[in-house]
């Protein structure tokens, strides 16, 4: 790649991110009233780490047979109320068994 090309890219990818950072501070000048809009800005960063992982869970383990024991297991864990560490724990523990019980099969 050329140098000259190079630093557009950059100053391109530079201006990008720093306007989503600058924006809301200079449209936004006082506190946001609305219980609607709140809870929809409150909840982006989950909904945007939700969409960014969930998708790479099916294939960490190299099998979708063991991604969805261990996603289906997370899922159980999660909704019976145990937290994020057993949640890990019995989707790790889970996807491993249903590699075990694959290689044997």
């Amino acid at each position: 790649m050329e140098t000259g090309v190079f630093w557009v890219y950059l100053l391109v990818m530079f201006v990008v991110t720093y306007l989503i950072r600058v924006v809301p501070f200079v449209v936004f000048h006082k506190k946001i009233e609305n219980k609607f809009i709140r809870s929809f800005l409150a909840y982006i960063p989950y909904t945007v780490l939700g969409a960014m992982t969930f998708p790479a869970v099916f294939y960490a383990t190299g099998s979708l047979y063991t991604a969805i024991a261990g996603v289906a297991a997370a899922l159980l864990a999660a909704y019976r109320g145990k937290g994020l560490f057993a949640v890990a724990v019995c989707a790790s523990l889970a996807a491993f068994l249903a590699g075990l019980v694959i290689q044997f099969l």
